[in-house]
């Protein structure tokens, strides 16, 4: 997925959209003051994505502005004090990207991208977005990596999506050796170009079911992480971001939304050597039937850990 042309001189990249404009990151770059008041645009913003339901309405604005300008979101505020102003034409960008907020397209994937962690990911329409809750999951995971007896550990990703989790194993703990896998070809590409862009090479990505990936490794994995689909079918997502655009194979788990955890116990199972770790994410109201689905199973110590809001969030247990 990786795009090999190279974009003309003092001109940024092309955008998702096959768009370009002039760079404005440059250091020498002075933002033009006979255009549009940036301060203005960013009050507009704001009040239109408030009355649309935005949970953090200024934050978006400036980050939309961010993207537009190339600018940092401190930059974005800096050239706000100073009462800077910017082109028509980036007006008329950032009054489009403003109305796809409002309507409640995610934030990421009009930038592009989303944080997670130290690691900036390339995301857009096909696969499901990185949420900050998410990072405890990595954590865990980094967690027992590090802690592995073994001098280059095994962590498995099985449903790696973008490649967040695999990712942050894998630039968090470089002497480790991470496997990742994805069924839906349209993540994968997504998994593959932020494989490419981080440039991890102790990363192994491949475009297969979880059910059955890396059978060579089975029982000599320190650590299986997981974030599988976990709504139940009948269950609509509160968010329109998530209803409406995070992609179904990645949000809905079956009849309790646990069918896909059935199956990443019994693969973890056979992946990990004795004393490994599997680290399940889930819904706030699941973490009671995982731990009885990885009892049933024959784990040990399930323990199921809160999340930064003390909502249950990822079950553990030990082979």
């Amino acid at each position: 997925m990786a795009d090999d042309h190279e974009p003309e001189p003092g001109r940024r990249p092309a955008r998702d959209d096959g768009s370009a404009t002039d760079d404005r990151s440059a250091p020498d770059h002075e933002p033009a003051h006979d255009g549009v008041p940036l301060r203005e645009l960013l009050d507009e913003a704001a009040g239109a994505l408030a009355a649309a339901g935005i949970q953090d309405p200024t934050v978006d604005a400036e980050l939309i502005a961010g993207h537009v300008l190339g600018l940092s979101r401190g930059g974005v505020q800096a050239q706000a004090v100073l009462r800077a102003s910017i082109t028509a034409s980036d007006a008329r960008r950032m009054r489009e990207l403003v109305g796809r907020r409002a309507a409640r397209e995610p934030l990421q994937h009009l930038t592009g991208s989303a944080p997670f962690r130290s690691l900036e990911l390339l995301v857009g329409p096909g696969v499901f977005v990185p949420r900050p809750e998410t990072e405890l999951l990595a954590q865990l995971a980094v967690d027992a990596l590090r802690s592995a007896a073994e001098p280059e550990p095994i962590g498995v990703d099985l449903g790696t999506g973008s490649g967040a989790i695999a990712l942050a194993m894998a630039t968090e703990v470089p002497h480790a050796h991470v496997y990742a896998v994805e069924r839906s070809a349209d993540a994968h590409a997504w998994a593959r170009r932020n494989v490419e862009t981080v440039g991890a090479d102790n990363v192994r990505l491949e475009h297969g079911d979880l059910a059955d990936a890396f059978a060579e490794l089975d029982g000599r994995v320190a650590v299986v992480a997981s974030n599988p689909p976990y709504v139940p079918d009948d269950a609509i997502p509160r968010d329109p971001e998530v209803r409406l655009f995070d992609p179904p194979a990645a949000l809905y788990g079956g009849p309790d939304g646990l069918d896909v955890v059935r199956v990443i116990s019994r693969r973890a199972l056979r992946l990990l050597h004795p004393g490994g770790l599997v680290a399940i994410e889930h819904g706030e109201l699941q973490g009671t039937h995982v731990r009885a689905i990885l009892e049933a199973d024959g784990w040990r110590s399930p323990s199921t850990h809160v999340d930064l809001t003390l909502r249950d969030r990822v079950t553990t247990a030990l082979r």
